[in-house]
């Protein structure tokens, strides 16, 4: 933010975003995308002050560099591929996993990587990463809408940039010392902050480059008893590093999880993983799969059972260290229990079957972006069933 007279400092969060955004509007500060309520803002001069990102020796020293997609970041996305960069950019809310690597064309011009700086260019130049990509982040970029110069934070709101932040740290993708950049200023009280709140090292303004020497600590990792269910379903990449942490012994209880049911779970869990190979254990969870059991089998045919016609999942890049057992405690966990698993490990895949096509997709959403043995899963419809619906409708109107 540009330097002179700025918006007084609000006593809350949501005061202090609403002061800030109102100043740029009132002020003409704001830039494109507009209004900036709700958004990390742009601001006249962003572009600028990402400029100064060249001369920071962090920098200079770093071979990749994770900056979140929004609009006051572009030119710092630009700047990072120009420097011949590796550059990740989160996925929007984590829908789809947590980075996505820009990969420009060979031979790219200016005008190229510019393109590949925005949010088209992130679309059409990007390769998904997942938990099991082996990730070293040397500096991260934040978004920001206010920012002191001791370096405390806050965002928009919503707490990506947090989450992001403490899912590289569970991944050993970033160290306490690997230095987070923003760009905005504003004097934030420290009261303001929790513990889950991400802090700065750098802060880039037009006008100047503010190192804070914060020493406030960074998160640590994942506050499982501050994520909810509704952000688990959210962020279906979160549900796979909840798995991962769960079976090193973390205490994973989520905010709105009893601590008594999560540890019956973990005891039903480790019980049916000292069952006998041939045993058939009751599924566990999922309201609508009470009473089905896991059934080990070579026959992939759908069948009919009751009103509902058989689905079957695929899921392929399953590791040969993987055995059986670990993906069955894998559906339990993501409430993705199926009548049957069809388990193919020579082939490195298995099927699932599940009572009717609605149950079917419903998992392949949950189990979108799971990991196990290192890979992360490929998981969708069997071939044989994603025209299944058309194909039946076809067939009545020719009757």
């Amino acid at each position: 933010m540009q330097g002179g007279a700025g918006p007084r400092v609000g006593t809350s969060k949501g005061g202090v975003r609403e002061l800030v955004w109102g100043y740029l509007e009132s002020s003409g500060l704001a830039d494109a995308p507009r209004p900036v309520h709700g958004r990390i803002p742009n601001f006249k001069g962003a572009s600028h002050a990402a400029t100064r990102l060249l001369a920071l020796q962090e920098f200079k020293a770093a071979s990749t560099v994770k900056i979140n997609p929004d609009a006051p970041q572009k030119n710092a996305r630009f700047l990072t591929l120009e420097a011949r960069k590796t550059l990740l950019v989160p996925t929007p809310r984590l829908r789809s996993g947590l980075f996505n690597r820009i990969v420009p064309p060979a031979g790219a011009t200016k005008e190229i990587l510019r393109i590949c700086s925005t949010s088209r260019g992130i679309k059409e130049y990007s390769v998904p990463v997942g938990l099991d990509g082996k990730v070293r982040v040397d500096l991260v970029f934040v978004g920001s809408v206010a920012v002191s110069e001791k370096g405390w934070r806050i965002g928009k709101g919503e707490g990506y940039a947090d989450m992001e932040y403490a899912m590289m740290v569970s991944m050993g993708a970033v160290k306490e010392e690997t230095p987070v950049v923003t760009n905005c200023v504003l004097d934030i009280a420290e009261e303001l902050l929790d513990d889950h709140d991400l802090t700065v090292d750098y802060i880039l303004t037009p006008t100047r480059t503010i190192k804070t020497n914060c020493k406030r600590p960074k998160p640590q990792g994942i506050i499982w008893h501050k994520v909810s269910y509704e952000m688990l379903a959210k962020i279906p990449i979160l549900k796979s590093l909840r798995y991962k942490e769960k079976q090193t012994g973390k205490d994973v209880t989520l905010q709105d999880e009893h601590p008594d049911l999560a540890n019956a779970n973990e005891s039903t869990a480790l019980n049916e993983k000292a069952m006998p190979g041939n045993t058939r254990p009751q599924a566990a969870m999922g309201s609508a799969q009470l009473g089905q059991q896991y059934v080990e089998s070579d026959s992939l045919s759908p069948r009919l059972e009751g009103s509902g016609t058989i689905t079957t999942v695929y899921v392929g890049n399953i590791p040969p260290n993987v055995r059986v057992s670990e993906l069955k405690y894998a559906l339990r966990e993501f409430h993705a229990t199926p009548l049957k698993v069809n388990w193919q490990g020579a082939q490195h895949r298995a099927f699932l079957d599940y009572k009717d096509k609605a149950a079917a997709e419903s998992a392949v959403s949950s189990l979108k972006g799971l990991s196990l043995g290192g890979n992360t899963l490929r998981v969708e419809l069997a071939k044989n069933q994603r025209n299944k619906g058309q194909v039946e409708i076809n067939s009545q109107k020719l009757i």
